[in-house]
């Protein structure tokens, strides 16, 4: 196992950014600005946390930070359910979407887990 340098180094943090580029590329042309504001603004918020909290270098601060980037995608993947609804994407295109942010929750959870273990 290579060793985490920085924030870019995280598998979580690198799998955030490109869901991003998706996020921006799906609502690109979606005219509700409330609703396409407020998924680019979780998404980043996902990738921005897990930054700010690795760069505190304190695994409480860390794993605080981590809780928000965890809540922040299930905050994307419920707004993909209102997107589907609404017809702003197809329902597999949706899926597709929510399963990427399960596997970054996922991810985010093994990494909380193994710093809440460190920490005790």
């Amino acid at each position: 196992m290579e060793k985490i340098e920085s924030f870019e180094d995280l598998r979580i943090w690198q799998e955030t950014r490109m869901m991003i580029r998706d996020i921006y590329n799906d609502f690109v042309s979606c005219r509700d600005f409330g609703f396409r504001d407020q998924i680019q603004r979780a998404a980043v918020s996902i990738m921005n946390n897990i930054a700010e909290g690795f760069e505190r270098r304190s695994d409480a601060d860390f794993a605080r930070f981590l809780d928000i980037a965890k809540g922040s995608c299930g905050e994307v993947r419920s707004m993909y359910y209102t997107a589907m609804d609404l017809k702003y994407v197809s329902d597999e295109m949706a899926k597709v979407r929510q399963e990427r942010t399960r596997s970054i929750a996922s991810g985010i959870g093994s990494l909380l887990k193994h710093l809440r273990k460190r920490d005790s």
